[in-house]
């Protein structure tokens, strides 16, 4: 009934939250799986480079979130610009591990009869090699995408956009009126946002990935 009462009146407000969550997180999850794709790209036909790369993806995740966007401060300060920088960079490396792995995984006799046709190395990365990787791909910008979207509420310490702001004024005023409310809306918008990114791409899985890889 509490929270009953605290939604009313509040729609426009909390519509306006989640549109900011979803729109940053939608932003820097695609800043983020082009940026990896690209370094992907570069690096995956060398094995030393792609492994380091593989090595480096993995170990930038154990960085603290609220510790970069710390650093990010001082040359940006408060607001948008740290927030998007730290998302994105976040957002980059499960793309990239899952992109070098995928490409990776590509059977070599299958290249070798595509450069046995003629094809070009880039003509065989876009029509064999990517599309034969993609449902690897997908999965990380699948987890990406999860990860980016709860990470997101971080951002309100330095006054990033979302619903963050809900959550930790809710946090910061526990045992005060609408102190709960405030936490667990945030936190629920939260969810149901993941929930509708996470079935957009895997009906996107469903249109992209060849029937035979499904």
């Amino acid at each position: 009934m509490d929270l009953w009462n605290y939604l009313q009146g509040r729609g426009e407000t909390l519509a306006f939250l989640t549109y900011q969550h979803a729109s940053l997180a939608f932003q820097t999850v695609f800043v983020g799986t082009v940026a990896a794709l690209l370094i992907s790209v570069a690096v995956y036909r060398l094995p030393f480079v792609s492994a380091l790369t593989l090595t480096s993806s993995r170990v930038a995740l154990t960085i603290p979130s609220l510790a970069l966007l710390a650093i990010l401060l001082v040359p940006f300060g408060l607001g948008v610009v740290p927030s998007f920088i730290m998302l994105a960079f976040f957002a980059t490396m499960p793309v990239i591990g899952n992109t070098i792995v995928g490409l990776r995984s590509v059977p070599a006799s299958v290249i070798e009869s595509a450069q046995g046709i003629g094809l070009s190395r880039w003509r065989i990365l876009l029509t064999v090699e990517f599309p034969i990787a993609w449902p690897v791909i997908l999965i990380g910008i699948r987890i990406s995408t999860q990860m980016i979207v709860g990470v997101a509420a971080i951002v309100a310490y330095v006054l990033g956009p979302g619903l963050g702001s809900l959550i930790f004024n809710g946090l910061s005023r526990l045992g005060g009126a609408n102190a709960l409310e405030m936490t667990v809306t945030g936190t629920v918008l939260i969810v149901i946002i993941a929930l509708v990114f996470d079935a957009l791409l895997v009906l996107l899985g469903r249109f992209t990935i060849a029937k035979g890889l499904q």
